[in-house]
């Protein structure tokens, strides 16, 4: 355990852990202390000064070495000058005033200072009403100023530093933030300072500008207005948004994002008109701090690509292929037209589903499948992914915590562009000491962080991973990354890495998934497909729900020489689609609730952000009105009650409710409350943390494949 100091900060006593700053210590216990460029993500810089505050020390006796006592208290003395809270470490007995009026004066200057080269265009700002600097201004400076506003810096505004970040010059306050995520959080220094005083701009030193993934968490910490994303630019005001919690979709790292939402006072009718009385649409993407996932962090993706939801081309009505043509029906006569067809044919149906639906959705299919006597098919093919069931990382399982002792594979998988957070989380890991190996036929932006790097010929990854066994067989502990392109010879040789160590914290497999929720399906008993090309030759009714094989290419309809009866439920009209005999329209995820299963194996649960569209429903809601047509008892009035009946029928998932996955605890760093300047503008995590998935097969622990 590490050693506790305790010291006072504004006459209140607290007890850290050595090696604590000033800055954090206060956040403990709720005193904020005024920050610009310190963020409690990043090392210190000093930079701004805005964390000046007086601190004072026990006078030690030299001859003793023991504190001084006057008037039974031991004597303090304050230095001359004024110290930066997020820069001095606490010490044993230690006195800090944050709020003296020596620090008070000293804040103040500081804010005074900034503003004389600030425009102060709060009213047409972007970051009005949620700006550090409009609020510590509001809190702690002079309602005067000593110098002439029309000797105020001016600069160029609305400088593209890439396609999806804008810089205004003369807002920035030259902390250096966005500069320092990029070299220390992102590890890709594509943003520097150029020229000095007054002339210093941020500008972007890559080709192609601001050539990074990340790039949109700079606009969250950054204290002011100077960075504002394209499509969030001179949206909206705080204070107007709504905020709902939410997963992302994208890819399996599960990250958790909270998307904000107005009624827009006009909004194009999906004629291409423009009407009064606008929809409920989504603002923009922001992180919603989880430190077991995504700590407070999204990448570019979970960021900007989520506006496919409100694309003007989504289905909103049931359709039915009729003399060649999908015409609009109401529900009834869909779901009667998939019963008389499928009645005839229980046993030759095959179920065609994606990762891309929820936990929910798809343990209604398997229901479904299994109540016909038919067959639930994964569409994504995953090699060896049913090794991650059984030897899956469990509870307790942290990137965050690993560093000296930990060794982390990863094979046959670029994480940056697979799972961008993973590789994120792997390189700060690799940072604090892990050992990283990686197995590889190509270069990958983690290689540089690698301790052992591997490369092989394609597809001969799992010949190098079983020579692995010495390197890794005496590490504390071991986490394997493998890839979904990769085989299932290369799963198998991990799984025989790992599975010794199957239950332990920060032990076992993760697939690195194309889709959000493709180790959900893999616990639930989904069988990913091999053929699909078979499939459809054999199956007499092919219900495909979130996958477009024909459009992927993966199915050839010129070489079908059965075509079987196809139902599909989806979003949009997919090529596959179009082939359909029934066309259902489904919700998106932004539209309802539900839960996914990370490749870590951590179920998540998301809420609706937005009404839903037209007459769609929730995917699971669909599948039950179809199987109460075909008498077969499956749930679906609600997505908790369906995860109810999911618990109790699948051992991995028993100890998990919708109430459980809505649980938080205190998170380190505190942020996302009113103090915006320490955290930035990341939100607090009051809705869920999500809930570790159980150990189902007690064999995986005893070490048999």
């Amino acid at each position: 355990m590490a050693k506790m100091v305790s010291l006072t900060i504004d006459g209140r006593p607290v007890s850290v852990s050595e090696g604590t700053l000033i800055v954090n210590a206060a956040k403990t216990i709720g005193i904020d202390v005024p920050v610009f460029c310190y963020h409690p993500k990043m090392e210190p810089v000093g930079m701004c000064r805005q964390c000046l505050v007086e601190v004072g020390r026990p006078a030690i006796d030299r001859a003793t070495g023991q504190p001084v006592i006057e008037n039974g208290q031991p004597k303090i003395n304050f230095g001359p000058k004024l110290e930066t809270a997020c820069t001095t470490p606490v010490s044993e007995g230690m006195v800090v005033l944050s709020q003296s009026d020596k620090a008070r004066a000293s804040q103040k200057e500081i804010l005074e200072f900034l503003l004389t080269s600030h425009p102060l265009d709060c009213p047409v700002c972007d970051k009005g009403g949620e700006c550090p600097l409009q609020n510590l201004t509001m809190e702690h400076a002079s309602p005067q100023s000593r110098f002439l506003f029309d000797e105020k810096h001016h600069a160029e505004k609305r400088v593209p530093l890439g396609d999806k970040i804008w810089l205004d010059r003369e807002r920035c306050i030259q902390c250096a933030r966005c500069i320092r995520f990029q070299e220390q959080v992102a590890g890709e220094p594509v943003l520097a300072f150029y020229q000095r005083g007054r002339s210093t701009d941020i500008i972007t030193s890559s080709e192609p500008p601001f050539d990074s993934i990340f790039s949109g968490n700079t606009t969250d910490i950054c204290p002011v207005g100077a960075l504002t994303t394209a499509d969030f630019r001179f949206g909206a005001r705080p204070w107007e948004m709504k905020a709902a919690a939410s997963i992302c979709s994208l890819c399996p790292v599960g990250c958790n994002v909270t998307f904000n939402t107005r009624r827009e006072a006009k909004s194009r009718a999906r004629t291409g008109t423009t009407t009064a009385g606008g929809k409920v649409v989504i603002k923009r993407a922001m992180p919603r701090q989880n430190e077991q996932v995504n700590e407070i962090w999204i990448c570019d993706r979970g960021r900007f690509e989520w506006h496919y939801v409100e694309r003007e081309d989504r289905l909103e009505k049931p359709l039915v292929k009729k003399n060649g043509k999908l015409e609009k029906v109401s529900w009834k006569v869909a779901i009667e037209e998939i019963g008389n067809k499928v009645k005839g044919n229980k046993e030759e149906v095959v179920v065609l589903a994606s990762g891309r639906l929820s936990n929910e959705d798809l343990f209604n299919l398997k229901q479904l499948a299994d109540g016909l006597g038919g067959e639930a098919l994964l569409y994504d093919s995953l090699p060896g992914g049913e090794l991650t069931t059984k030897y899956g990382v469990s509870a307790g399982t942290n990137i965050g915590d690993m560093g000296a002792g930990t060794t982390i594979l990863v094979a046959a998988s670029d994480l940056y562009h697979e799972a961008p957070i993973w590789h994120l989380r792997v390189k700060q890991a690799a940072e604090r000491g892990a050992t990283l190996i990686i197995v590889n036929s190509e270069a990958t932006r983690l290689d540089k962080y690698a301790k052992h790097l591997v490369r092989c010929e394609k597809g001969e990854a799992a010949k190098k991973v079983r020579e692995l066994g010495a390197a890794v067989k005496d590490a504390k502990n071991l986490v394997i990354f493998f890839g979904a392109d990769g085989s299932s010879a290369l799963a198998e040789a991990c799984a025989e890495l790992v599975k010794s160590r199957a239950g332990k914290p920060n032990n076992g497999l993760v697939g690195v998934w194309p889709r959000a929720n493709d180790q959900g399906a893999l616990e639930l008993g989904f069988k990913p497909a091999q053929d699909l090309q078979a499939v459809f030759e054999k199956a007499s009714v092919v219900y495909i729900v979130g996958a477009d094989p024909i459009g992927d290419g993966a199915i050839k309809t010129q070489n079908v020489k059965r075509k079987p009866f196809i139902i599909v439920q989806e979003l949009f009209l997919t090529e596959t689609a179009k082939l359909a005999d029934v066309l259902l329209p489904a919700q998106a995820f932004t539209e309802r609730d539900g839960s996914y299963t990370s490749g870590e194996r951590r179920v998540q649960r998301f809420y609706p952000a937005v009404p839903a569209l037209g007459e769609t429903k929730a995917d699971y809601a669909i599948t039950a009105l179809i199987a109460a047509e075909l008498g077969i008892e499956v749930e679906g009035r609600s997505a908790g009650l369906v995860m109810d009946k999911l618990a109790a029928a699948v051992p991995a998932f028993a100890d998990i409710t919708y109430g459980k996955l809505a649980e938080t605890t205190e998170q380190w760093p505190i942020i996302g409350r009113a103090d915006l300047y320490y955290g930035g503008t990341s939100y607090q995590n009051s809705q869920g943390l999500g809930v570790p998935l159980g150990r189902e097969n007690k064999k995986a622990e005893e070490g048999s494949l």
